[in-house]
């Protein structure tokens, strides 16, 4: 059994506050959680989120292991003595 008068007290109503406004309620050991970001606003889920390829780092790891049509595996070629 747990011990009696240790833990903290549960608000299963708690309000959860971004920029301001409700967002959503949980439950939790503080009445009000207010965070910076969530599902709502966050762009993976509302589908803003873009991939931003710096230098071509997706195609040359895609023409490293040779999943690239038409790529050659370049790390592996050697010069022969």
């Amino acid at each position: 059994m747990a011990k009696p008068d240790i833990h903290p007290k549960w608000y299963p109503e708690a309000k959860v506050y971004c920029n301001g406004e409700v967002v959503m309620t949980v439950g939790s050991t503080k009445p009000e959680l207010h965070v910076d970001v969530w599902s709502g606003n966050h762009p993976f889920f509302t589908g803003t989120q873009k991939i931003i390829d710096t230098e071509g780092r997706v195609e040359r790891f895609l023409r490293k292991y040779g999943m690239m049509e038409g790529g050659e595996d370049t790390t592996q070629t050697k010069k022969k003595r």
